[in-house]
C-alpha cells in the first residue's frame, strides 16, 4: 500500500501539469522565467541553439525569432492574441520552426535581429518578431502584431517562401549587407582629440534639445537616460555653464516628483509614457534604478536637496525588499502588470484612499494630486507631485516638517494595504552586467552619505559575483538557481571592471581594484578588434551570429565600449600603464566624431572626452586619518577623479612612490603631474577646483 501511495504522491505533480495545461513546449526546461512564461503555449516554441536553425535546413523552414523579456507588457498582450491561440500556433507550427528568445539572456540576439527590424520598418520595441532564413539571416519583421495581421503575415511569409525563394535570398542577402553597413566606423582621426571650442559646440547643440519646462528632452515618451544627464552635470560643473547643470537638477526633480517614481515604494518605472513624467510604463528594471541611485547620489554632492537624498534611501528599500535574493545579488525585473492589467498594483481610487486615510486624505491627495474621478484612465489615480513646498504650506496653513510627517504615515499606512495585492511577475534572473551597474550605485551612494548599508550591499553583491560567475578567468552572464548560463558578453565584463573600480574608490581594499586587471585582462583576449580598437560584443570563442556587432552606441545603458574607455582610463593611472592609456586614446578619437554629431546618442563617451579634455585628477592621500580625509572629499562633486588613500599594504604602482605618514598629506595631481601637498580638505578641494 505505501510504496503504491507514494508513486501517486510522485506521481502528482505530472498529473497536476497535465489537468492544467493543455500544452507544453519545449520551454518547459529553460531557465530564463520570459521563456517559462510562454513553455505552455500551443506554439512549439524551442530555445535559441544550433540544432533549431539545422531543423530548419533539413526541413527547408523559414524561422520564427520571437524576442521579449519577462517585464514586457505588449510581449504579453501579443501572447494573448496569438500565441496562446490553437488556431494561430497551428499556422506557426506546420510552416516554422519557432525559437523564443530572452533579450536579457541574449542582447547579441536581440541588437542583430533589432537592426533589422529598424532597417525594414524604421523602428523598433518588443516584442521583436523577425522571420529569418534557415543560416539565420533576417528576411522580414516587426514588433507587436495583432491576431488577424499577424496570420495574414505567417500565410504570405510562408507561401513567399516557397514560390520566390530566389527573391527571398537577394533580400536577405541585402538586408545583411544594410546590417553590417551600420556598424562601418569612420577612419581614426589623426588630428587628436577634440578641443574645448569643438566640445562646447556639440554640447550647446545638445542643449536645445532639452525640454525646459518640464525636464528631459522634448517628446515623449520620456525614458531617464541617466548617462545624459551625468554628462551634463559633468559638462556643466567642469565649465561654469549654469545652464548644463539646471538642465539636469530640473530632470532629475521633475522625474522624482512624478508618477515615474513609485512614491510609495520607491524605485523608478522604466518611461514616461507623456510630456509629463506622470503615467509611466509600470515596470521596473534593475539597470534604470542602478544608475538613478547613482546618479542621485552624484547630484547630491552637486546640490544637496533632500530630495536627492530621499529618492536614494526609497530606492535602496526598494531594492532590498523586491530585487534582492539570499546571497546579495539582484533580480532583474518586475512586471507592469497585475492581473493581466498595467499598473493595477500601483494605482488608487479616491474611495480607497479616503477609506485607509481618514481625516488625512485631503492632504495626501493634495500632496499627490489626486482627483475625486481619478487622473488617469478607468478612474484611478497615479501618485504624483506638482505642487510646490511653498504652495503646499500656503493652501494647508501647515509647515512642510508637519505635511511630511503625515505623508509618511500615510504612504505607510498605503504600503501596508499595497503589500496585500496580486503583485507584479518577478523576473529573478540575475544579470552580471546589471548586477554590476547596481553595485556601481550603491558604491556612489556609500561616496555619498556614507550609509554601512549602502556599501554592505555592494560588497555583499560583489563578493557573490566573484564566487558564482568569474569562473577560469571567464565571466557569465546569468545566474540563477545556483546555477550559471550563457558566457558573458563585452557589457558583462566591462560593467563589473566598472563596478570593482566604483567599489574600491568607495573604501573596499586593493583586492577589488586587481580582480578589475584580471577581468579587464580576459576581456581584451577576448573581444578586442586590433584593427578598429575597440570591443566586439561577442567573444572571438562564441558561436559567430550572421554579424558580429560592436556595440558603441550609449542608450539607456551604456555601450560596452565607452565603459570600456572609462575603465582603461583609471586602470592606466592606478597600474601606471601607459598601453590601457593609448587603447583609451585610440578609443575616443575612433568615436569622437559620431559623438559630437549626436551627443545624446554618445553621452557616456563625450564624459571620457570630458575626462580628457579638462583634466583628470588623481587625489591621493597619506597620514593616519588617510580614510577619514577620503570620506569627505569623496562628498565633494569632482567627476574627474580618483580618490585614493594610501595603507602600509598599498600595492598600487600610482601609490609606489608615496609612503604613509603619520601627517595628513593630500597630493593633488593631474595627469601625473602632482601638487605639493595639502594638509587639509579645504585646501585640497580649492587646488582641485582651481585647475
Amino acid at each position: 500500500m505505501i510504496p503504491i501511495l507514494c508513486m501517486i504522491l510522485i506521481a502528482l505533480p505530472s498529473i497536476y501539469t497535465r489537468m492544467t495545461h493543455n500544452h507544453t513546449n519545449a520551454l518547459i526546461h529553460a531557465s530564463s522565467p520570459y521563456l517559462l512564461q510562454h513553455a505552455h503555449n500551443p506554439v512549439s516554441w524551442v530555445e535559441w541553439s544550433d540544432a533549431a536553425f539545422e531543423q530548419a535546413k533539413h526541413e527547408d523552414k523559414l524561422v520564427l525569432v520571437s524576442i521579449g523579456y519577462s517585464a514586457c507588457h505588449w510581449c504579453h498582450v501579443m501572447e494573448r492574441e496569438c500565441f496562446e491561440q490553437e488556431d494561430t500556433a497551428a499556422i506557426m507550427n506546420e510552416n516554422f520552426i519557432c525559437i523564443k528568445v530572452d533579450r536579457e539572456e541574449r542582447p547579441d540576439v536581440d541588437q542583430l535581429y533589432m537592426d533589422a527590424v529598424q532597417l525594414l520598418t524604421g523602428r523598433g520595441g518588443w516584442p521583436l518578431n523577425c522571420f529569418v532564413l534557415p543560416d539565420g539571416r533576417p528576411l522580414h519583421g516587426g514588433t507587436y502584431f495583432p491576431k488577424h495581421e499577424w496570420e495574414r503575415v505567417l500565410q504570405s511569409l510562408h507561401q513567399f517562401y516557397r514560390n520566390k525563394k530566389e527573391e527571398a535570398l537577394e533580400i536577405a542577402a541585402d538586408l545583411t549587407r544594410g546590417i553590417k553597413q551600420l556598424d562601418a566606423l569612420t577612419e581614426v582621426s589623426t588630428s587628436g582629440l577634440f578641443s574645448k571650442p569643438e566640445l562646447q559646440t556639440a554640447m550647446n547643440r545638445w542643449l536645445t534639445k532639452v525640454d525646459t519646462q518640464l525636464g528631459g528632452y522634448g517628446w515623449s515618451p520620456k525614458f531617464p537616460m541617466p548617462s545624459s544627464w551625468e554628462c551634463m552635470l559633468q559638462y556643466g560643473a567642469l565649465t561654469g555653464e549654469n545652464e548644463f547643470t539646471d538642465a539636469a537638477h530640473l530632470t532629475l526633480q521633475r522625474m522624482a516628483n512624478g508618477g515615474l517614481f513609485d512614491q510609495l515604494g520607491g524605485g523608478f518605472a522604466r518611461y514616461s509614457t507623456d510630456s509629463f513624467w506622470k503615467v509611466p510604463h509600470f515596470e521596473k528594471m534593475l539597470y534604470d534604478n542602478a544608475q538613478l541611485m547613482g546618479l542621485y547620489a552624484k547630484a547630491y554632492r552637486h546640490k544637496p536637496l533632500p530630495l536627492y537624498q530621499k529618492v536614494v534611501e526609497q530606492t535602496h528599500q526598494f531594492i532590498q525588499q523586491e530585487l534582492t535574493g539570499a546571497e546579495g545579488l539582484f533580480y532583474s525585473a518586475l512586471d507592469a502588470d497585475s492581473e493581466g492589467v498595467e499598473g493595477k498594483y500601483y494605482v488608487w481610487t479616491h474611495a480607497e484612499l479616503c477609506a485607509v486615510l481618514e481625516h488625512d486624505e485631503p492632504i495626501f491627495s493634495l500632496y499627490y494630486s489626486v482627483d475625486k474621478f481619478g487622473n488617469w484612465e478607468d478612474g484611478v489615480n497615479i501618485l504624483y507631485k506638482t505642487r510646490s513646498d511653498a504652495e503646499l504650506e500656503s493652501v494647508t496653513g501647515k509647515s512642510i516638517a508637519e505635511i511630511e510627517a503625515t505623508i509618511e504615515n500615510c504612504r505607510q499606512k498605503l504600503l501596508d494595504i499595497r503589500d496585500r495585492r496580486i503583485a507584479p511577475g518577478l523576473d529573478n534572473k540575475c544579470i552580471t552586467s546589471w548586477n554590476a551597474l547596481m553595485i556601481k550605485g550603491y558604491a556612489e551612494a556609500y561616496k555619498t552619505f556614507g550609509k554601512p548599508a549602502y556599501f554592505n550591499a555592494a560588497k555583499l553583491a560583489t563578493d557573490a559575483l566573484l564566487e558564482h560567475v568569474w569562473i577560469e578567468n571567464k565571466l557569465y552572464r546569468i545566474y540563477k538557481d545556483g546555477k550559471v548560463s550563457i558566457h558573458g558578453f563585452a557589457e558583462d565584463y566591462a560593467n563589473l571592471c566598472d563596478a570593482l573600480t566604483a567599489l574600491f574608490e568607495a573604501g573596499a581594499n586593493e583586492n577589488y581594484l586587481h580582480y578589475a586587471r584580471l577581468i579587464l585582462e580576459s576581456a581584451i583576449s577576448q573581444f578586442y578588434n586590433a584593427e578598429s580598437g575597440l570591443f566586439y560584443f561577442t567573444s572571438h570563442n562564441d558561436t559567430p551570429l550572421v554579424s558580429r556587432k560592436t556595440d558603441t552606441r550609449d542608450d539607456v545603458i551604456p555601450s560596452a565600449n565607452s565603459v570600456f574607455a572609462k575603465v582603461l582610463i583609471k586602470m592606466g593611472y592606478y597600474f601606471e600603464f601607459e598601453t590601457y592609456h593609448h587603447m583609451a586614446e585610440t578609443m575616443l578619437q575612433r568615436m569622437q566624431q559620431s559623438a559630437a554629431e549626436q551627443p545624446s546618442g554618445y553621452a557616456n563617451w563625450m564624459q571620457a572626452l570630458l575626462w580628457k579634455q579638462y583634466g583628470f585628477r588623481q587625489v591621493i592621500l597619506s597620514g593616519e586619518q588617510a580614510f577619514v580625509v577620503k570620506r569627505a572629499i569623496n562628498k565633494s562633486y569632482i567627476p574627474n577623479s580618483i580618490v585614493v588613500a594610501l595603507s602600509k599594504e598599498s600595492t598600487l604602482p600610482l601609490l609606489k612612490e608615496k609612503t604613509p605618514g603619520t601627517l595628513t598629506s593630500i597630493f593633488v595631481c593631474t595627469d601625473k603631474t602632482c601638487s605639493l601637498p595639502q594638509q587639509t580638505v579645504e585646501e585640497a578641494l580649492h587646488l582641485i577646483h582651481s585647475f
